[in-house]
């Protein structure tokens, strides 16, 4: 099976972007920089985009540029051991993809919603009760909820076809639509935001410095995981994306490139978000709203403030979901996309027959999202899977690489094909400061996790859709990498021992 390329680079850039780019941008930036200093915040954000952000992606690039495959591929090709980690960076990957798509469902419905502005003057309460349906607990599912069930099969669909269609066909030309157009609709509701009353104060609370924060070392452990969970690395996208670019391709370049553009907009989403707050403070008179974090800011809180705009609130809030849909589905396709292409690698079996019985199987697994106890799990998983997935196969992939792989060997792979050269910082970033500061991160997450129950859950249900979920998904993983690949030739052109060397 021939593999696929790119049709350019601006393509690629547009589809490495698409999957940073994605709902925590819009609702998880804005409140960790109001919440880890405002202004101050920025400083360690940007150093950990330096130190960590941008030198991951450039390995993760120069990996699946090199190896010509996806995260599981890449990883045997680096050393037959490792190809557990790949797996394991799938599962994490197909996992997200199950309740990612349901987050996108209710920003479809939204956009109805708005036109109407449906959600009323109690928002809290028409998305909770009148739209979820949400019930007592995680275990009392209360049926599906129908408009949310239309809505996921929709966004499965869309996924299908841009998937089926191939890489050049289907995610490059999806993504020259999404992101251009993700990006002007920020624009524009920024421009509304800024012109308001208020707005100047909801830039103040947002951007107004804190300088005794950056001493706080919760404040750095803050900014580095921002980096690390906004780019979209260590769940296999970036390997797999990489792998299609052409031979002549600049690795640094389009990291660096990929990078501040990510950050960027999280910042202009930042700017629009809470210059609308800021106009929803001043109407009211009273202070910053609870809810500024996750799903209730944008199903909740937004609304709120779009009820208070004196015109154009139908408009601001049809933009508004849109672009949450947008950067939904160009993250949501990427994620895929990582799991098909390591599914069709390993199966050796067409990429459309692949990419069919997945959505099936996946769409299928999704839809107890759907259901009235849909939010409760939703946010169980989507914590521990963060926390204990994302955060610790990032953890395991530096340390294989930076510790127990000839970096060199990447490094001679990317320089000469790269406008600039990197120097010594990209190995001390890979060897030292990354798994630094996410052992940190790890360490910190298990001792908040054992000092009490996450979120007030029941246990029951914290082992059943949180642990059992990411320790299941690592022990499938190893137990993936044993069976055979039934296309053996796909290692032919390059082997390795044990301490990468090539042979």
């Amino acid at each position: 099976m021939q593999r696929e390329n790119w049709g350019s680079r601006v393509g690629f850039i547009l589809a490495a972007v698409g999957s940073a780019i994605g709902l925590g941008n819009i609702w998880r930036f804005p409140y960790m920089a109001y919440d880890n200093g405002g202004g101050a915040f920025l400083i360690p954000y940007f150093f950990a985009l330096v130190t960590a952000g941008i030198p991951i992606l450039i390995m993760e690039f120069s990996m699946g540029h090199k190896m010509k495959g996806g995260a599981p591929l890449t990883m045997a090709k680096l050393n037959r051991k490792w190809e557990w980690l790949g797996w394991w960076q799938i599962l994490i990957s197909f996992i997200i993809t199950v309740y990612y798509v349901v987050v996108i469902s209710w920003a479809i419905n939204y956009v109805g919603f708005s036109m109407t502005l449906a959600w009323g003057n109690e928002t809290i309460s028409f998305f909770t009760g009148d739209y979820l349906g949400l019930t007592g607990g995680p275990f009392e599912f209360g049926g599906f909820q129908l408009t949310i069930l239309i809505t996921t099969i929709s966004a499965w669909v869309i996924n299908f076809i841009v998937i089926y269609s191939g890489v050049k066909s289907g995610i490059e030309r999806a993504n020259k639509i999404f992101i251009p157009v993700l990006i002007v609709i920020l624009l524009i509701i920024l421009l509304r935001g800024i012109t308001l009353p208020g707005a100047a104060e909801g830039l103040n609370m947002l951007f107004q410095p804190d300088f005794s924060k950056i001493a706080d070392g919760k404040v750095w452990v803050a900014a580095y995981g921002q980096i690390f969970f906004s780019l979209s690395i260590a769940f296999a996208i970036m390997i797999t994306y990489s792998s299609y670019l052409p031979k002549k391709s600049d690795i640094v370049n389009n990291a660096f490139i990929t990078g501040f553009i990510n950050c960027g907009f999280s910042v202009l989403a930042g700017i629009a978000i809470f210059s609308i707050l800021g106009f929803m403070i001043h109407q009211s008179g009273g202070e910053l709203p609870a809810k500024l974090s996750g799903v209730f800011l944008a199903f909740a809180t937004i609304p709120e403030a779009i009820n208070e705009l004196p015109a154009f609130q139908k408009t601001i809030g049809v933009l508004f979901f849109i672009s949450l849909t947008f950067a939904g589905l160009s993250s949501f396709i990427s994620i895929n996309e990582a799991a098909i292409a390591g599914i069709t690698e390993k199966l050796y079996k067409p990429r459309k027959k692949v990419a069919a019985w997945y959505t099936l199987i996946a769409m299928i697994i999704s839809l107890i999202f759907t259901t009235g106890s849909g939010l409760y799990i939703l946010d169980i998983v989507d914590h521990f899977i963060n926390s204990f997935g994302v955060a610790m196969s990032g953890l395991v992939e530096v340390i294989l690489i930076g510790w127990f792989f000839k970096t060199k060997i990447l490094k001679d792979h990317f320089q000469p094909i790269s406008d600039f050269k990197v120097g010594i910082w990209w190995d001390i970033a890979i060897k030292v400061i990354t798994p630094a500061a996410l052992g940190i991160t790890a360490i910190m997450n298990f001792a908040n996790e054992f000092s009490k129950p996450y979120g007030g859950y029941d246990r029951t249900a914290l082992i059943l859709f949180g642990w059992s979920i990411v320790v299941g998904i690592i022990f499938l993983g190893i137990y993936i990498s044993t069976r055979k690949w039934k296309n053996v030739h796909i290692f032919d052109y390059y082997d390795n021992d044990d301490n990468g060397e090539e042979v």
